[in-house]
């Protein structure tokens, strides 16, 4: 028997060179379980009695436990006494490799918006048990973040940590790449991603093989050709465009409390946004809100001279709502302070001036809200795309005549299946 547990010991121990003491306690601590199974368990049932638990069987049984004790330490030592000699005479015992699964199918996602980062979630879900398939995401920003309440963080309302998370500690399965995506194989099937200002002159830009490509890359706003209202404007897609329109609205206060010339002064306090779709009204009720509640902190300053000012090309704002509701936000914004210039457009801007098809308004600060474009990477590729440039798909988000190539959210042109007209951007 005690061949049998010095076997089983040295079969399934992997001693550590020279650990004597550590293979001394880990051995005689198993003569504890031995000793109670067979000297207690199973010599008594082999004699055709039953075990008993009493006092008196226990001192009597007090000298076995001493010798299992004893025994399983020897045989701990002996064991690396001997694997010590082996390993000096005979060599090491090659290392167990552990073999990694092959990856067949490679499945590239650029893009960490609500497409791309739920994309690579349910795929996370969907192939749990699949370890052939990699997943991997590439996104120049590494938190998720929910820009339906941007508008929120400009007007102070709220922390950017509360609309944002990492896509990092979101993602477990899937491969994260911070970089943005330059170029675009079809053919060779790669991503070619481009060196940001952190990597210049770091060597080659890095590729991606994938055998299955979703492009989920969101917009980028529009200016419609005039360069100087891209020049001028303030741009309202980022976390860091709210956190600069936050902080410039606290600076527009701050030099308008220390200026004495009264049009100068309103000029400073006058906030213009362009675009009267969600993102423009929410952005102007959020300013408004925050400019009427730090104004008691100056009193140098008066809300007559506060002016937000939304400028819509159209008779009416909200024109992915119904009239009725589009009216009723509409006089609630202006019973609030809000000032509306409806049927009217953008014409130019310059410093201090912004110029509009019906006028001037003397103001130094212009939010542009007012028109978006799918992701100027694919125009390069030659895909079948809408008046927009959005990349037509079909019912399964696949892009036709191209196997493995997929198109979500704002960068795709995706058809109602009952009325075939192309769906709203954010569905």
């Amino acid at each position: 028997m005690g061949a049998a547990v010095g076997a089983a010991y040295a079969a399934l121990s992997r001693p550590t060179r020279r650990a004597y003491v550590d293979s001394l306690m880990a051995a005689g601590a198993l003569g504890v379980p031995l000793w109670g199974l067979v000297s207690v368990i199973a010599f008594p049932l082999v004699s055709g009695q039953m075990p008993e638990w009493s006092a008196e069987q226990m001192r009597e049984h007090f000298p076995a436990l001493v010798g299992w004790v004893l025994y399983g330490a020897s045989l701990g030592v002996l064991m690396q006494g001997l694997s010590d000699i082996a390993e000096r005479v005979l060599g090491p015992e090659p290392a167990r490799r552990a073999l990694a699964p092959s990856v067949t199918q490679r499945i590239v996602i650029l893009g960490g918006g609500f497409a791309g980062m739920r994309t690579a979630e349910r795929l996370e879900e969907q192939l749990r048990a699949n370890p052939s398939v990699s997943i991997t995401l590439v996104s120049d920003t590494n938190a998720l973040l929910f820009t339906p309440m941007l508008a929120e963080v400009a007007g102070s309302s709220l922390e950017p940590s509360h609309i944002s998370t990492s896509l990092r500690s979101s993602l477990h399965r899937t491969e994260f790449i911070r970089g943005h995506a330059a170029e675009i194989d079809l053919e060779r099937r790669r991503v070619i991603l481009g060196n940001g200002p952190a990597e210049e002159g770091t060597g080659a830009p890095r590729e991606i093989a994938y055998d299955h490509l979703v492009l989920a890359l969101g917009s980028v706003s529009n200016y419609l050709g005039m360069t100087n209202i891209e020049k001028f404007a303030f741009n309202f897609k980022s976390l860091l465009d709210a956190i600069r329109i936050r902080n410039h609205v606290i600076e527009m206060f701050e030099r308008a409390d220390r200026e004495s010339d009264p049009s100068r002064r309103q000029a400073l306090l006058t906030f213009v946004i362009a675009g009267g779709g969600f993102a423009g009204v929410e952005l102007a009720g959020a300013l408004n809100d925050f400019a009427h509640g730090i104004l008691a902190d100056y009193p140098n300053l008066h809300s007559e001279e506060l002016r937000i000012v939304l400028v819509h090309s159209r008779d009416r704002i909200l024109p992915e709502l119904s009239e009725s509701l589009a009216r009723y936000a509409q006089e609630k914004m202006e019973a609030r302070g809000v000032r509306f210039r409806l049927d009217t457009r953008l014409r130019d801007a310059q410093p201090g001036i912004v110029v509009l098809s019906d006028g001037e308004i003397s103001a130094t600060t212009l939010v542009w809200t007012a028109g978006t474009a799918p992701n100027p990477l694919l125009k390069s590729l030659l895909v079948d795309k809408d008046k927009r440039g959005a990349v037509i798909v079909d019912g399964t988000l696949a892009v036709r005549g191209h196997s493995g190539l997929w198109a979500l959210g704002d960068c795709a042109a995706v058809s109602d299946a009952k009325t075939g007209k192309t769906c709203p951007p954010t569905a």
